[in-house]
């Protein structure tokens, strides 16, 4: 359990370093997934637009 908590902590601590030392890196990975998701829901909808009948 304190092994969960020391790699929790270490895990945060990371981010945050990064974050301070990296700002527009971390922005652009952050847009990244952001995009990614976007993408996928967007496929989503549309196979689900084209499989579901309409009224």
């Amino acid at each position: 359990m304190k092994l969960k908590k020391v790699l929790t902590y270490a895990a945060i601590a990371f981010v945050v370093f990064y974050l301070y030392n990296q700002p527009h890196a971390a922005a652009g990975a952050v847009r990244g997934v952001f995009d990614t998701v976007n993408t996928g829901a967007s496929r989503l909808a549309t196979f689900f637009t084209s499989v579901l009948p309409r009224s």
